[in-house]
Formats: C-alpha cells, sequence, structure tokens
C-alpha cells in the first residue's frame, strides 16, 4: 500500500489564521503533540518574519527529534539563510523555498517577469542545497498558472535539486477534477517528476480543500500539507484530521497508507483549541463536540442497537472516550494521577501537585469533576506558557447599583502589589486594577469571550481575551467557575507574553546582525 506523507503546518500557515498566534513555547508544546500523533513534517514557522517566529522554528529544531522539521523562506538569500540558522539543531530538516508563478502575482505582487521568477527559484533551490538535501519547492498560486509555464518552473526547480514538488492551490481556487488534470499534466510532461515527491497544499476558500487533497493523492501526490482543525489563512486549510480519517474509513477508494497515530487526533485538536483559544465548531467533522453526538429518536435507537448504523467511525478511533469516570472532593492523589494517565497524560510529581491543589479546589465548588474539567486544569493551571511575571493573589469585586469596585493583589517579579479600582461592571474594576499595577504596559482591550467548557450549571468557564499591549497584539486564556476571576487571569496571561516577548526582542538585538545579516 503506498504511504502519503502528512506535512503539517499548523504552526506556520496555521498560525497566520487571524487570532491563532502562538508564543515559542506554545508552538513547542504543539509540536511535541504533533510528534505524538505521528506526523511526517512539522512546519514549524517562517523564521524570517519575526524574532519570535526563529526562536519558536529553533527550539522545535532542537526538541523535536523523529519528524522532520521545515521552515519556510521566500527564494532571497536572507530568508533561506535565516530559515537555515533556526533548523541547525534538527536531526532531520527541510528547507521550504516558494515563489509565486502566477500571472496575477508575478505582474501586480512581486512585479516581475517570467523570465526573473525561474531564474529566483533555481537561485533559491540551490542556495538551500547548501545547507541541505532535503528541499521543497513551492509554486505559489500554482492552480491559477500558466500550465505550461508551470511546467517549466517546476522542472527548472527539480533540476536544481528540490526533493519534493508542492503544488498550492493558494487562494482556494480549484476544484478536484481540476487538481486531478493539473497533476496529470507535470506527471505527463515535466522531466524528472517522478523522481521527486508531489504534495499538494490546498485552501478552503470553497469549502473544497479536503476533497481537492483526497483528489491530488489519487492523481499521483504523496504528500498532503494540512493543519489541525484545518485552521489558516481566511477559511483555512485541508483539515488534518479529515484528510487522514477519510484515508482510512474509505480504503476502498483510498487505498493509500499515513503514519498518523489516529487516537492521538482528538487531544491534538483539544490542544490546539486551548492555546489559540478558538474551537471547532460543534458540527466539524471529526472533532466537532457534535460528531459523535445523535439527537434525533431513530439515530439513538440504531446507534444503540448497532453503532454503525449512523457512525462510520468509532469515537475512540480519534481518540474520543466514549465514557467518563467521575471524581469528586473525595477522590485522592492516586485516583486523579490514573484518570490523568487514562487520558493520556503522564504528569510528573510537581505537576500532579499542583492539580491535585486546583483539583480539590474545584471540587469545593463542583459537586462532579468531570474528564473536562480535569483538562481544564491541566491546561490552564499546569502548563504555563511563558513565564509568569504576574501571578494574581487575591481578588475580590463589590457590585451594587453603582459602579462595580474591585481589590486586587497581584504579585510582580516576586513582590505584591494591592490596587483598588472602580468600573461600570465586576470586570471593568478589575481589569483597571490591573492595569494601575501594570502601569509599564499600555493596554487596549480588544475581545473578550466566554465560554462554558464543561456542562451543568456548575461549568467551568473559559475567557479568552485578545488585547494590544505595547502596540503589539497578545492573547490570552484562563478557566474557573468563577468568570471574573477566568478573566482577570486571562488579562494576567496576555500580559506575561507581552512581558516575555519584550525579554525576547531584547535579546533578539543583541544577536540581530548575525540572524539578519544587516
Amino acid at each position: 500500500m503506498d504511504r502519503v506523507l502528512i506535512f503539517d503546518t499548523t504552526l506556520r500557515d496555521g498560525e497566520q489564521s487571524p487570532g491563532c498566534s502562538m508564543t515559542p513555547s506554545e508552538k513547542l508544546r504543539l509540536a511535541q503533540q504533533l510528534d505524538t500523533l505521528g506526523v511526517d513534517v512539522i512546519e514549524a514557522g517562517f523564521p524570517a518574519s519575526s524574532p519570535a517566529d526563529f526562536a519558536g522554528v529553533q527550539e522545535i529544531a532542537r526538541l523535536v527529534r523523529r519528524p522532520t522539521i521545515a521552515a519556510l523562506a521566500r527564494a532571497a538569500e536572507k530568508d533561506i539563510d535565516a530559515a537555515a540558522e533556526a533548523l541547525e539543531p534538527a536531526e532531520r530538516s527541510r528547507l521550504h523555498v516558494f515563489i509565486a508563478t502566477s500571472d496575477i502575482h508575478l505582474r501586480h505582487k512581486l512585479r516581475i517577469g517570467r523570465e526573473e521568477c525561474v531564474a529566483r527559484a533555481v537561485a533559491a533551490v540551490e542556495r538551500a542545497r547548501r545547507y541541505t538535501d532535503d528541499v521543497q519547492f513551492s509554486a505559489e498560486d500554482a492552480t491559477r498558472t500558466d500550465v505550461a509555464f508551470l511546467c517549466r518552473v517546476v522542472e527548472a526547480a527539480i533540476e536544481a535539486g528540490a526533493g519534493t514538488i508542492n503544488i498550492p492551490d493558494t487562494v482556494g481556487y480549484a476544484h478536484p477534477e481540476e487538481i486531478r488534470r493539473l497533476l496529470a499534466t507535470l506527471f505527463g510532461t515535466v522531466r524528472g517528476i517522478r523522481d521527486v515527491v508531489v504534495s499538494v497544499h490546498c485552501h478552503n476558500d470553497l469549502g473544497l480543500a479536503v476533497a481537492n487533497s483526497l483528489a491530488g493523492i489519487v492523481a499521483g501526490a504523496r504528500q498532503v500539507e494540512c493543519t489541525i482543525n484545518g485552521i489558516g489563512e481566511r477559511a483555512g486549510n485541508a483539515a488534518l484530521e479529515e484528510v487522514v480519517m477519510a484515508l482510512r474509513v474509505r480504503r476502498d477508494s483510498f487505498p493509500y497508507e499515513a503514519g498518523v497515530r489516529t487516537t492521538e487526533i482528538y487531544r491534538s485538536s483539544y490542544l490546539l483549541s486551548h492555546i489559540t483559544g478558538i474551537h471547532p465548531q460543534p458540527n466539524k467533522a471529526v472533532v466537532g463536540k457534535n460528531a459523535f453526538a445523535h439527537e434525533a429518536g431513530i439515530h439513538q435507537d440504531g446507534v444503540m442497537k448497532e453503532a454503525t448504523t449512523y457512525e462510520i467511525m468509532t469515537p475512540e478511533s480519534v481518540g474520543v472516550r466514549s465514557s467518563s469516570l467521575v471524581l469528586g472532593k473525595h477522590s485522592g492523589r492516586h485516583a486523579l494521577s490514573q484518570r490523568y494517565r487514562v487520558l493520556g497524560y503522564e504528569l510528573s510529581d510537581e505537576d500532579l501537585n499542583h492539580a491535585y491543589e486546583l483539583f480539590k479546589r474545584l471540587s469545593d465548588q463542583k459537586k462532579n469533576v468531570l474528564d473536562e474539567d480535569l483538562l481544564a486544569i491541566l491546561h490552564h493551571g499546569c502548563m504555563e506558557d511563558v513565564p509568569t511575571r504576574y501571578r494574581l493573589r487575591q481578588l475580590e469585586v463589590e457590585c451594587g447599583s453603582a459602579q462595580a469596585v474591585a481589590r486586587v493583589r497581584l504579585e510582580c517579579d516576586g513582590v505584591e502589589h494591592e490596587s483598588r479600582a472602580e468600573g461600570d461592571g465586576p470586570l471593568a474594576a478589575a481589569f483597571a486594577a490591573v492595569d494601575a499595577i501594570a502601569e509599564g504596559h499600555r493596554i487596549e482591550l480588544h475581545q473578550l469571550s466566554i465560554d462554558a467548557i464543561t456542562p451543568g450549571g456548575d461549568a467551568v468557564g473559559e475567557a479568552s481575551l485578545q488585547a494590544s499591549i505595547d502596540g503589539k497584539t497578545f492573547t490570552g486564556r484562563a478557566a474557573s467557575p468563577d468568570i471574573v476571576n477566568a478573566s482577570v487571569r486571562a488579562y494576567l496571561n496576555a500580559l506575561n507574553k507581552a512581558a516575555h516577548a519584550r525579554t525576547l526582542e531584547a535579546a533578539a538585538l543583541e544577536r540581530a546582525s548575525t540572524v539578519w545579516g544587516v
């Protein structure tokens, strides 16, 4: 059975989705989960785009050893050199160079002709080959490129040393039959193309990204570029979980093997949702909360008698557990540890002790603590994304017919500070009190949403926000049965990211001449 490589670009193309930016530590955590998931290639970022992206790619290259780690670079020497330096610690590295090939892009964006495009593509591949034998070339906007010219560029890139040729449907314009015809033309025309891996990278602007990716596989592509939950520019990318499960469920039509551990799909989706604060819509295929829910009586009756009447895959096959163990305030540390082990998390003694403290606190507020609560405790209480400069020690809010009053005590760099502020509501008062302590930052709150992430009237609420801090945009998240507490801690999460970004930028300035060649 032919093998299809899964090239995950959640950390690069996915992160470019509005509101999905990640810190280097968040990227590392997700990369480690993608490693567990079993993807073949992790595109860790675009090192030339920012010091933070450079640092994120470098850390992933150093610590994630099994998969190939790729970095994106434009067909420019500076980009390629920066990507190569960031990838230097990797066990297996790939330089992914690209240039636009459609006349629309050549004329309006790059303002060059076709001859210059070919020359730049060849020069980029040749320069990348100085650093690694694993070079991937992408013809941006390939599906709107003149086919004869696309064949010429691809052939030139192969002759220059590219081992993978990616054909992107950059703006989600194509349909499956067009993808099939385009790949058939490439395989029938381009010299040397059967000696390289052909890849497809499909966007979802017309809702066809997964269908186009599958059409590409049938037409001969042996690599698919995709993202967890289908996140990405505009309407997103092909969803990894949909591509992989289509290959698994419909082997009669797609007799191809992917190396992904499907039981890790749900955990990967949940982690990404936690990091970005963006959850898949309820009816999202494979990972949506309704993907295995049945409300209609006829469906319920059928599933209870025989699951395959209305389910083409089992919840367990993607890591969704059909049963849950309910813990309560009398449960001990061992029971908690065991439940986390069942959920797939092996906690260190330190993390277990921290989780147990939070669990006992939560169990005093809730009669039953569910699996969803335990995941919220783990992601919001034990896994810190960045160094914690600001930590909430006490929060008191008084509300009445007049303005709300908030009293906040924060620990900042090991020193406790107290503040009192008024506001039109409890959140406004609490945020104002925090602002008074964090007076070294210019903060403007843009978005705040609060969602129940566990069921019931005593649900745990997750606060997700986006704020402009010192002119840059940061996201913050936290969870608690008390939504004011969750919102304040999400606010502090964003502040801690801003403080960490200052540290990264200061360090980047010291090595700017080395990294960027200026």
